[in-house]
């Protein structure tokens, strides 16, 4: 249904976008370095669960009348912005509370933040992502082949391609990101410092999200 040459090119186009680093891969790295390698790659999975609700939204023609209300889009960024300022100041109040052997500990046991609360967290940073809802709304439906029929299935099956790209990418950026957490674990003193780096990102985050984008 959806032909190769536009399948490539949809890639091509995901993939600089992708590289260049957005709120979803600030938020990823901000988690890992907060709470190490498990809630990075849960993160980076809700991430991408969270991207391909855009992509559905999209498909039922919801998207585009995101994108095309300067009312709903502020909404929906200001949220976003919100809500990653709200667990930015978290991890940061929370940086001393993090110690070594703690953390040494958890490595063996697994981490006792949910996975599943984990995930939502991404998933809701996911969703309203302002350079997600642009991209899928104005630059996906241009690689959809019309006199193809079924436009809502070839756009789920399009939408696939980012997300496998964003998934891996954001997985490699959250192991990275924890593992010089790791070496940061060796001293609490470090380690605090590394959850505070962790915290400021996110509200920096949150911050830019809030004060960039559509001026209309």
């Amino acid at each position: 249904m959806v032909s190769v040459d536009r399948l490539l090119a949809f890639a091509a186009m995901s993939v600089l976008v992708i590289v260049i680093p957005g709120p979803s891969v600030l938020f990823v790295i901000g988690r890992a370095l907060a709470h190490g390698r498990r809630t990075a790659v849960a993160t980076a999975l809700g991430n991408v669960i969270g991207s391909y609700l855009l992509v559905v939204a999209v498909a039922v023609g919801i998207g585009s009348l995101v994108e095309r209300s300067v009312a709903v889009y502020l909404t929906v960024k200001l949220a976003g912005a919100a809500y990653l300022v709200h667990l930015g100041v978290q991890a940061f109040r929370r940086r001393k509370e993090l110690k070594a052997a703690a953390i040494r500990a958890q490595e063996q046991t697994g981490p006792s933040r949910g996975d599943l609360r984990t995930l939502l967290d991404g998933a809701l940073v996911g969703v309203t992502n302002p350079k997600g809802v642009v991209f899928f709304a104005a630059v996906l439906p241009q690689f959809v082949d019309h006199s193809a029929g079924r436009v809502p299935l070839q756009m789920l099956l399009l939408g696939l391609v980012p997300i496998t790209i964003g998934l891996v990418t954001d997985t490699l950026w959250g192991l990275t990101a924890s593992a010089a957490r790791t070496w940061f674990a060796r001293s609490d003193r470090r380690l605090s410092l590394i959850g505070g780096a962790g915290g400021c990102t996110m509200i920096g985050l949150g911050v830019t999200v809030a004060v960039t984008g559509r001026a209309d």
